[in-house]
């Protein structure tokens, strides 16, 4: 394929902004709608370069990626339009930026607001243009065209109708606080507690539950650290509720010992008082720290 390219750049070297187009013959195009709940995919394949290709991950908006076969692109800058047909006058091309493009497997990235207004685009019957000066002065042109596209985009619809509200990255971390100064799960406090449990479900590879609990300074150090561990308990018994093994939660608690801020005030001393949670995929030879008998490991005082 990169031969083929190569000897198309030599023919019209001579000749200024030559426009070299991949696009798929209308007869053979296709739109493929893929994915599970965590990632959906719509992908038209491009004869003799890649595929053009949404993708919506769990928790996120779709971007749009270029896929290129045998490093086409080069390395540079290239200009995203949301193209008119031909068949549909007095319609100009809508310019969406430009994008960086690199050599690799996948030449570019658009930003989440590019494939919003490229998918708006193609159920207008625009086609997504990518329009690259390569450094011999040619212009490559990438088009996909929205021949078949509505009956694909409502399979994607579907698709996405099932993702999971959050992806691993969303909710790899996150902080339970306790502003009433206790060791109880308030309202907001369950909710963020419910939707890592419901991931979890959803995703057996994550597998392994960090918990570490911490306090403000308003008591002594030895009731500090007791109150750390009762909140990294009431996060434990929480998710055990939930269905998650004991085996697969580590707790520590660490009393006052690692303030996020500065403890000189009422609404510091209430960032302090919280919990925070940390997922991790173990591999299943690895196992977690053995717990004590109240599901804590090693404590740090």
């Amino acid at each position: 394929m990169r031969q083929r390219y190569l000897a198309l750049l030599s023919v019209f070297a001579s000749l200024p902004a030559v426009a070299i187009t991949f696009q798929t013959r209308l007869e053979s195009i296709e739109w493929k709608v893929e994915g599970d709940k965590f990632e959906c995919r719509l992908t038209q394949p491009i004869t003799d370069f890649g595929a053009g290709e949404f993708v919506r991950r769990a928790g996120e908006q779709a971007t749009f990626r270029l896929k290129a076969n045998g490093g086409v692109l080069t390395s540079g800058s290239a200009t995203l339009l949301a193209a008119a047909a031909p068949w549909q006058p007095g319609r100009g091309d809508i310019n969406l930026g430009a994008v960086k493009v690199n050599n690799g497997a996948i030449a570019f990235n658009a930003s989440q607001g590019q494939a919003g207004r490229l998918l708006a685009g193609l159920l207008e019957g625009r086609s997504p243009l990518i329009r690259h000066q390569g450094q011999e002065g040619n212009v490559l042109e990438v088009r996909l065209l929205p021949v078949r596209f509505s009956k694909a985009f409502s399979d994607y619809q579907a698709c996405t109708a099932k993702l999971l509200p959050n992806n691993y990255e969303q909710v790899k971390q996150a902080q339970v606080g306790f502003p009433g100064g206790d060791a109880e799960l308030d309202a907001q406090a369950r909710a963020k507690l419910q939707v890592i449990a419901d991931f979890l479900k959803a995703d057996p590879t994550v597998n392994h539950i960090e918990l570490d609990g911490h306090s403000d300074n308003s008591g002594n150090r030895l009731t500090n650290r007791d109150m750390s561990r009762r909140r990294a308990l009431a996060v434990m018994d929480f998710f055990k509720a939930q269905g998650v093994p004991e085996k697969q939660i580590t707790m520590r608690f660490h009393g006052e010992r690692y303030p996020v801020v500065p403890n000189t005030n009422a609404a510091n001393r209430s960032r302090n008082r919280r919990v925070n949670v940390q997922l991790e995929r173990l591999p299943p030879d690895e196992k977690p720290p053995v717990v004590g008998a109240a599901g804590s490991a090693a404590s740090t005082s």
